[in-house]
């Protein structure tokens, strides 16, 4: 007369799939997401002196003197200038005296690192346009399009000739 009375079982969730599924997900997430990458100035660095070298002369005519001061004031030779006045004086310079001139760089302690990025970016424009135009006239194709060796000559033709100042502990270089 009394019958048993059988509880309901809950049934159970299958959690077969989903360590599959969150593995999807987490190589979805890593291969859409995109990671910062660094930026910074490419800069060649002097060999270390081998032995004692003796200070080249340098004429004072073919000295391009850059500053960038505290308050983020450029000139060059003494005179205001903006950017785009800069980049003209260095492919004018670079142009006329292929490889005895020289870009000298002084920038002041209390300057911008946004200041002094963009002045380097402008001074590598510059040449980077010099190279464009040989480029062009010399291959007839882009300096990006050129293989190794065109732009080891168009390198050696229009060389960066970048001089930074040291900036000692007064201030002053």
């Amino acid at each position: 007369m009394f019958r048993k009375r059988y509880r309901q079982q809950i049934p159970e969730l299958n959690t077969t799939s989903t360590a599959d599924i969150s593995f999807m997900l987490l190589i979805f997430f890593l291969v859409t997401s995109s990671m910062d990458t660094d930026k910074g100035l490419l800069r060649q660095m002097a060999p270390p002196p081998v032995e004692q070298q003796q200070p080249q002369d340098i004429n004072k005519d073919a000295v391009l003197k850059v500053e960038l001061d505290g308050h983020d004031q450029l000139t060059c030779d003494g005179e205001p200038v903006s950017q785009k006045q800069l980049a003209d004086a260095i492919m004018t310079m670079a142009s006329v005296n292929r490889t005895g001139h020289v870009v000298s760089v002084h920038a002041d302690r209390e300057t911008s690192y946004e200041a002094y990025f963009q002045l380097q970016n402008t001074i590598v424009n510059a040449y980077q346009t010099l190279r464009e135009q040989y480029a062009q006239e010399h291959y007839g194709k882009s300096y990006a399009r050129c293989d190794l060796d065109e732009r080891s000559l168009i390198n050696d033709y229009y060389p960066q000739r970048i001089s930074e100042v040291p900036i000692q502990e007064g201030g002053n270089p």
